[in-house]
């Protein structure tokens, strides 16, 4: 199953640094920590709920770059570093 986590910036930098020093992905380091967590607390399943993602009022859809019929290029485009996710909001906002 495939979801979106939205981390702050800071967080989600220490987290792919790990998973690249450990030469794995970030997919596989979420699973295993989230796993790890929930079985601290002796936990079959997450008493939380996740909530659907709802774009902005006035969004415009899927910004420039995104495939949606390519998982592969999803899934690039979430992994890409920062120089790539600066680069495509450069270009939006050069459009606009």
């Amino acid at each position: 199953m495939r979801t979106t986590v939205i981390l702050p910036d800071e967080l989600y930098r220490q987290v792919k640094e790990r998973a690249r020093r450990d030469n794995r992905t970030m997919t596989s380091f979420l699973e295993e920590a989230l796993r790890r967590a929930l079985a601290e607390n002796g936990e079959a399943r997450p008493d939380f709920r996740l909530q659907a993602f709802r774009p902005a009022v006035g969004a415009r859809g899927v910004q420039p770059g995104v495939d949606l019929n390519s998982n592969a290029a999803l899934e690039d485009l979430m992994d890409a570093d920062d120089f790539t996710v600066k680069s495509i909001r450069a270009q939006r906002a050069a459009r606009a």
